[in-house]
């Protein structure tokens, strides 16, 4: 914490520089206000903040350098890419078969039931259930 208070804060002199070019700006007020909030920018707005400090001719080279320094220490976080949907397992006979077995024994198998509605709506049916499937059938109908 020492060594922040010690630094010139030089992000700080971009925003009051920008400020005072151009004082109607609302993107560097909402900077400014948010980095006293924060007490920090993210990388989008720091680039945004570049961009438009960049196209001031007063402004010394030397903070635009400190800025883009920065601005590439920090990580690029990027946004995953949507995990395509596997497409739905193809109907297993089986687990239909069991389920109807077992069923037909014990019609009000509460369990059974669930995993039926679950089937008949076309939703996966994990290797877990499908075990405990096997296991009613080994335990009810041998």
């Amino acid at each position: 914490m020492d060594k922040k208070k010690n630094r010139v804060d030089v992000i700080s002199k971009i925003l009051d520089a920008c400020y005072q070019y151009n004082s109607d700006a609302l993107f560097i007020l909402s900077l400014m206000h948010q980095y006293e909030e924060r007490g920090s920018l993210s990388k989008k707005q720091l680039q945004g903040l570049h961009s438009k400090a960049s196209k001031i001719k007063d402004m010394p080279v030397n903070w635009l350098a400190t800025l883009e320094a920065t601005i590439l220490k920090m990580p690029t976080r990027e946004k995953s890419l949507i995990p395509e949907i596997a497409p739905v397992a193809s109907v297993n006979n089986s687990v239909a078969t069991i389920i109807n077995e077992i069923l037909a024994k014990y019609p009000q198998h509460k369990r059974v039931l669930f995993l039926q509605t679950k089937y008949n709506a076309h939703q996966s049916i994990t290797a877990a259930e499908i075990a405990e499937l096997e296991k009613f059938k080994k335990l009810l109908l041998t």
